[in-house]
């Protein structure tokens, strides 16, 4: 008994943050943009465990990947697009664009479809052990998430619109498949030399946090982004 237990508690574990992403999608939809953002962030923390409790149990398993893949897409990759989609509903839309606002909201699912195409490239890219291609699908996830709950109020005034919105999406769906070289956040050790751009991250992020407070996190994303461009040559 007890071994059935411990060979299943990693994809419990995930079966928590594909749970965990269902609710944040359905509040999303319902426009409850706080409670979305609190189980993204639910989700990620169960995503952060279960490979961890595989790998300290030795109970890695090909149902375990294929689990995680699916989880992660509907956490980070269907929520962040309901979000979005909500989202289309209350901005403002100029005049020439009012004719396709019908239309315009089901483009927000391209998030969803472009996080599958970088999990999928994930599971199968070698170069990604110690660094990423593309941006992480929690990072998406994150920068939605704390984007429109702290911004909310000027994402919905008429200084942004739809059309902002679209190319929002559109960048940030195609940043999950870039072939863009991003630092993993992972020490080797405790040194400057080896840590340099994590140490440089972490110390710009801090005053981010407390400038912007909730929508510091998107800024935080941003800046991850920013300086992963800048020292592509060097990771």
């Amino acid at each position: 008994m007890a071994n059935v237990i411990v060979k299943n508690l990693p994809n419990s574990i995930t079966s928590c943050n594909l749970f965990c992403g269902c609710i944040a999608s359905y509040m999303a939809f319902q426009s409850k943009y706080e409670y979305a953002l609190l189980f993204i962030v639910l989700g990620a923390v169960f995503d952060f465990f279960d490979g961890m409790t595989a790998r300290l149990l030795h109970v890695s398993s090909p149902i375990g990947k294929e689990l995680d893949s699916l989880a992660d897409d509907i956490t980070f990759g269907l929520a962040p697009a309901a979000i979005a989609f909500s989202l289309f509903k209350e901005v403002h839309y100029p005049a020439w664009l009012e004719s396709i606002s019908h239309l315009l909201p089901y483009t927000a699912f391209l998030i969803a479809v472009f996080s599958a195409l970088r999990l999928a490239k994930f599971n199968l890219d070698e170069r990604q052990s110690t660094s990423f291609i593309g941006m992480p699908t929690p990072a998406n996830a994150l920068f939605w998430g704390s984007l429109v709950v702290g911004e909310h109020a000027w994402l919905v005034s008429e200084n942004f619109n739809a059309l902002y919105l679209l190319v929002l999406v559109l960048v940030m769906s195609l940043l999950l498949v870039a072939e863009l070289p991003m630092f993993s956040l992972k020490f080797k050790d405790l040194s400057w030399g080896h840590n340099k751009i994590s140490y440089i991250f972490l110390i710009v992020s801090i005053p981010l946090l407390v400038i912007f407070q909730l929508s510091g996190f998107a800024a935080v994303i941003l800046w991850y982004i920013l300086l992963s461009i800048l020292t592509r040559k060097k990771s």
